[in-house]
């Protein structure tokens, strides 16, 4: 077994001269907060000032799209909750799932069911999607031409072609990684469709259904397309390749992208000075939401898949292990993803028999039995292996 000492790292103080000045500004602030947040408070109050009935404080809307679900959260600058509810995603007829038309549909159910009396003072709107998944998008019109590809389909036919263009053990060096999922399908995709094709993340598609542009994406999301965040931009690797021009523009999560569509706005009854924002991953607003910022403490998420990210001052990336690093602020979020979670125990048990089973399990005696369970063969962390059975 490798040494987790042999694992690639960078220190923070490779940084950019203007992140590390980012940095001791941050230190500065005895509040904690970055200039950047400071002025997109601003903006969004000054914003709210002239909504529709000029008297409700700002409030913010957040929305997860997880593996079987949807939900949103409805807060204010204090973080205290207003409004939230959850959706599943629409059963499909057949055997054929159309998850994009399924997400769709949850995205504007749960816009309906926030309550009408909150809908004029939302001052902005942005939307976390499983890391990884992927679709390919026309970008003159928004039609869906591929996918979507899941988070942990692996995509072994492309690793070759990435492994040959990318640096070793690199975050993109991995089946189920954006990149092999961009590769696969350019490699099997007719020459007239790749003209007008862009890539598009799951929350940057489903953000682009409110503020209508198409190809903006987050640096958290595209980092396992390639993007670099230590340097705010694609790497030359990746930027002399064929497909290039299908990356899609990258920002800093969480910052305006454009005003809610007209039709949107008028139907659901949003302020005009509602903006809609980047979106990031749901494992980093899973963390977000935990308000951890000290580096060494971590936070698991466990859903339908189980998701590590530990603080940190050092940027750690082995595609062998599935350890990758995304940025936050001037600090990384080091972890990984698993294939296993709450996904597996539903393929194998009814919810009357989990809650039946788990008040027998006695939590001080350690477990005899040596399981490993996945929905289906491949691990994406603490391993990097698509042929991986479960146990």
């Amino acid at each position: 077994m490798m040494s987790i000492t042999s694992l690639s790292a960078k220190p923070l103080s490779h940084l950019p001269a203007k992140r590390a000045q980012s940095r001791l500004r941050r230190e500065q602030n005895t509040r904690g907060i970055s200039r950047t947040r400071i002025t997109m408070l601003k903006q969004q109050n000054q914003g709210i000032q002239n909504s529709e009935d000029g008297t409700s404080e700002p409030l913010y809307l957040g929305i997860d799209f997880g593996t079987s679900g949807a939900r949103y959260a409805l807060v204010d600058k204090q973080g205290a909750i207003h409004s939230e509810g959850k959706t599943t995603y629409p059963l499909q007829v057949g055997k054929v799932t159309n998850r994009a038309s399924s997400w769709m549909e949850a995205l504007f159910h749960l816009l309906g069911d926030i309550p009408s009396i909150y809908r004029p003072s939302i001052s902005s709107i942005s939307i976390d999607g499983t890391s990884a998944t992927t679709l390919i998008v026309d970008r003159d019109n928004g039609e869906v031409l591929a996918g979507p590809f899941m988070y942990d389909e692996s995509f072994a036919d492309a690793l070759p072609a990435v492994e040959s263009i990318a640096p070793a053990n690199h975050v993109v060096c991995s089946g189920s990684s954006t990149l092999c999922k961009l590769v696969s399908w350019w490699n099997s995709s007719s020459r007239s469709s790749r003209d007008s094709a862009i890539l598009m993340h799951q929350s940057d598609w489903l953000l682009s259904l409110l503020h209508g542009e198409y190809g903006v994406s987050d640096y958290n999301n595209a980092l396992k397309v390639g993007y670099d965040p230590e340097i705010d931009s694609y790497p030359s690797w990746l930027v002399s390749q064929p497909y290039a021009h299908m990356l899609p523009f990258v920002r800093a999560p969480g910052v305006p992208v454009g005003s809610i569509k007209e039709d949107v706005r008028t139907q659901l009854g949003f302020s005009e000075d509602c903006v809609v924002c980047t979106g990031t991953t749901d494992s980093i607003a899973a963390f977000l939401a935990a308000r951890t910022t000290e580096p060494g403490k971590a936070v698991t998420s466990l859903g339908s898949t189980l998701a590590v990210k530990l603080v940190s001052d050092v940027r750690v990336d082995d595609a062998r292990f599935g350890v990758y690093s995304h940025r936050l602020d001037d600090m990384w979020l080091v972890g990984g993803a698993s294939n296993t979670g709450g996904a597996v125990l539903r393929q194998l048990f009814s919810d009357d028999q989990l809650v039946a089973l788990s008040k027998e399990i006695d939590q001080s005696v350690p477990s005899p039995l040596d399981y490993y369970p996945l929905p289906k063969r491949g691990e994406r962390f603490p391993v990097s292996d698509p042929n991986m059975m479960p146990r």
